[in-house]
């Protein structure tokens, strides 16, 4: 029997030789499914070979590409997004502005980060 996707990504846990691209949060805290969009935008941007395979294995070719799509542009180095932007073939993405911004999407980020990062706002 296959495993549906949000199956497999609540099941799957991240590679430990991923923990020094989370060096604010607490590495143990992270969950797959709960913080997808960090894991996949650390992945894209620094993980090697493997750790994209694990990648592509736990959420789907469509999953990252949708990421890229709505985050690429902001969340991923100039160098970075147009890689995957390429490699997706995508000519159309989704623009970096504050016009559009969710804040209440941003608020409850906040929170996430707050709860793994438990020694306060650096600021």
């Amino acid at each position: 029997m296959k495993e549906t996707t949000s199956l497999r990504v609540k099941r799957a846990r991240i590679p430990k030789r991923l923990a020094p691209y989370f060096q604010e949060y607490d590495f143990k805290k992270l969950d797959s499914a709960r913080d997808a969009e960090i894991v996949i935008q650390r992945a894209l941007e620094f993980g090697p070979m493997r750790e994209l395979q694990w990648l592509f294995r736990v959420y789907g070719k469509a999953r990252i590409k949708q990421f890229v799509y709505d985050f690429g542009k902001r969340g991923l180095s100039p160098r970075a997004f147009n890689y995957w932007r390429r490699l997706f073939e995508l000519k159309h993405w989704r623009r970096a502005s504050f016009e559009g911004m969710n804040w209440e999407r941003a608020q409850i980020e906040q929170e996430i980060r707050n709860q793994l990062w438990p020694f306060g706002d650096a600021n």
